[in-house]
C-alpha cells in the first residue's frame, strides 16, 4: 500500500471534471514516511492568480513541513492560464460568469487524494486570500460535510444563500485599510471585480450565531514585533451551544496581504509581523475534527 504512495515533496495532478481539464499543486510534507494519516488544507488562490502563486504567497510548505499535513493548492479557472478565479456565489470574475462547477471540482480533488496519500479524511480544512477566501466560505456553508474548520484572509463570504449543514469553526484575518476587499464592505478603490462585497462584521456575526458562539466577543490587543509594525485586535467569540468557535484578527491598518509574510506587491497594502496567519490556523485547526 505504502509503494503506491506520491513521495514527499511537490506534485502537479490533474483531474477531468464538468467536461474541464482541471489542476492542483500538492505538497506533502518532507520527511513524510508514509505511515499515519495526514491532514490535509486546501489552500485557494486569490483572483487573477494561480495555486502556484498561492504557495510563494503564503508560505505555507514550510507550515506543512514542520507540523506534518498536505496542502493542496487548487487552480481556477480563465481565459489565461495564470489569470484563474473561484465560483464562490456572487464573485467572481471567469468562473462566476461561467457558472464553473468549483464546487464539484474540490469534491473530485479529495476523492482523488484518497489514491495518492492516506488522508485523514476528519481532518480536511480550507484556507484562502480573496476571491479564495470566498471560496472557502463557499465549502464551510456547502461542503461542511467535507471540512473541518476553515481559516479567511482578506476575503468575504459572498455566498447566494447562508444554509450551513453544522457548525463549522471561523477564522478571519482582515486588514482595516484592504482597497480590494474592505472590510466594512462595498466596493474597494482597486477592486478588481468591481463588486460591492458583504461585511466582515456581517459575515462573523451570521457564523457566531449559527454556530451558537456568545455573542460579545473576548478581545486581546497583540504585543507588536516592533514600534513600526501594525497593531492586531484578537476577537475571540467563545463556543456556547456547540463546540465551534469564531475568532477574528482584525489587522489596523493592514492591507489585502498575509499576515507573517511581507509582501513585495506595495499594491496589496502594509502586512504585519504580530501574527503568523499559517502558524496560527495550524494551531487553530489542530483543535478540529468532523464528527
Amino acid at each position: 500500500m505504502l509503494d503506491d504512495l506520491l513521495p514527499p515533496g511537490d506534485h502537479q495532478r490533474t483531474i477531468d471534471w464538468g467536461g474541464r481539464r482541471r489542476s492542483y499543486l500538492l505538497h506533502i510534507p518532507l520527511g513524510w514516511d508514509g505511515q499515519g494519516a495526514l491532514p490535509l488544507v486546501l489552500a485557494f488562490h486569490g483572483g487573477a492568480t494561480d495555486g502556484a502563486f498561492m504557495a510563494r504567497f503564503s508560505g505555507l510548505n514550510e507550515q506543512a513541513d514542520a507540523a506534518r499535513f498536505a496542502v493542496a493548492y487548487p487552480d481556477g479557472t480563465g481565459e489565461q492560464s495564470r489569470m484563474l478565479t473561484w465560483n464562490a456565489g456572487r464573485c467572481c470574475g471567469y468562473a462566476r460568469r461561467h457558472a464553473v462547477d468549483d464546487l464539484g471540482f474540490i469534491q473530485a480533488l479529495l476523492d482523488d487524494l484518497h489514491g495518492v496519500i492516506n488522508l485523514d479524511a476528519r481532518r480536511v480544512y480550507a484556507t484562502g486570500i480573496s476571491n479564495g477566501a470566498m471560496m472557502a466560505y463557499r465549502l464551510a456553508v456547502e461542503l461542511s460535510n467535507r471540512v473541518a474548520a476553515i481559516a479567511a484572509v482578506a476575503g468575504t463570504m459572498e455566498v447566494e444563500s447562508f444554509t450551513p449543514g453544522r457548525p463549522v469553526p471561523i477564522l478571519h484575518f482582515h486588514g482595516t485599510a484592504d482597497e480590494f476587499v474592505p472590510h466594512t464592505g462595498g466596493r474597494g478603490a482597486r477592486s478588481l471585480s468591481q463588486l460591492d462585497f458583504s461585511s466582515v462584521d456581517d459575515l462573523i456575526q451570521a457564523w457566531v450565531e449559527f454556530d451558537g458562539c456568545q455573542r460579545e466577543p473576548v478581545v486581546e490587543r497583540l504585543p507588536r514585533v516592533s514600534s513600526a509594525d501594525l497593531a492586531v485586535a484578537r476577537h475571540w467569540y467563545p463556543p456556547d451551544r456547540t463546540d465551534a468557535e469564531v475568532v477574528l484578527y482584525l489587522i489596523e491598518g493592514g492591507g489585502h496581504t498575509w499576515p507573517g509574510r511581507q509582501s513585495r506587491i506595495t499594491a496589496l497594502g502594509r502586512s504585519t509581523l504580530a501574527v503568523s496567519a499559517n502558524e496560527t490556523m495550524w494551531e487553530f485547526f489542530a483543535r478540529y475534527a468532523l464528527p
